[in-house]
Parts: C-alpha cells; sequence; structure tokens
C-alpha cells in the first residue's frame, strides 16, 4: 500500500496548539486539520463559496456617448436614434446651463475650452455635424 494518501503515516499529530482559521480558539491539530470544528470548516467553506456580488449595472451619474451620432445619454447604455450600444465616457452629470449630459473629464480637461468642439474618440477631429436630410431614415422607393 502506498503511504502518499495515508495521512495516518505521512502527517504528525502535534500536541502544541494551532489556532483556528476560522474563529482563532487554539486547539490540538490531528492531521491536517486547519479548524478547531466541523463547524468553523464549513463555515469557512460557505464564506469561500459565496455567491458573487451583483454586477455593476449603468448608473445614473455615469456619461454614455453613441459612436455613431455622438449623442450622449446620463445612465442610459444604449443611444435611442441609433439602437447602438453607447460607450463609457465617465463619471458626469447635466450641465446647469443647458442640461446636456457633461462629464467630469470635459470639465477638468486642460487643453479644452468652452468654445471648442469635442475631440473625436479616437483622438481625431470631432465629427461635422449631419443634416436633418441626412439623418432622417429615407422612405423606400415602391415603383408600380
Amino acid at each position: 500500500m502506498s503511504t502518499v494518501r495515508d495521512d495516518t503515516a505521512t502527517t504528525v499529530t502535534t500536541t502544541t496548539p494551532t489556532t483556528c482559521l476560522r474563529c482563532g480558539v487554539a486547539f490540538g491539530r490531528l492531521g491536517r486539520q486547519r479548524f478547531c470544528s466541523t463547524i468553523c470548516r464549513q463555515s469557512a467553506w460557505r464564506q469561500r463559496r459565496s455567491a458573487p456580488i451583483e454586477p455593476i449595472v449603468a448608473k445614473a451619474e455615469t456619461v454614455y456617448e453613441c459612436p455613431e451620432c455622438d449623442a450622449r445619454y446620463l445612465g442610459e447604455q444604449r443611444c435611442d436614434v441609433c439602437n447602438r450600444w453607447c460607450r463609457r465616457v465617465g463619471p458626469g452629470g447635466c450641465c446647469p446651463n443647458c442640461l446636456e449630459p457633461v462629464a467630469i473629464t470635459d470639465i477638468l480637461s486642460p487643453n479644452s475650452s468652452p468654445g471648442q468642439p469635442r475631440p473625436h474618440r479616437k483622438g481625431g477631429p470631432a465629427r461635422p455635424e449631419r443634416s436633418q436630410e441626412a439623418a432622417a431614415p429615407k422612405k423606400p422607393i415602391h415603383k408600380s
């Protein structure tokens, strides 16, 4: 018989007290024992394998921007116009003057001034404004 899995042959029972990893009580260790009782062992196992924390969903204080039309939303991750997922700009709120969503990074950016357009997401120039004709959906042409 192999002694590899035989705890009584491979481990030594110590008479020096060991502290429980769960409650901190001193106890006499037997084999590979790490907890003073079954209650502490089970409690530690349950704590290690507890249910994960709920994922963080869109916060009302987060500004999102549509990559297609550059529309900004406060707390909404989906663009109402394009029906696309928006990218997270960062924490922010509504501008007190124009009530548009403004990120804190827009306000604290050292190279931005109020008269300049926001830079493109990849650092290039801002997208030109689309005219109302281009923004409106085109009607299908039916031949009779």
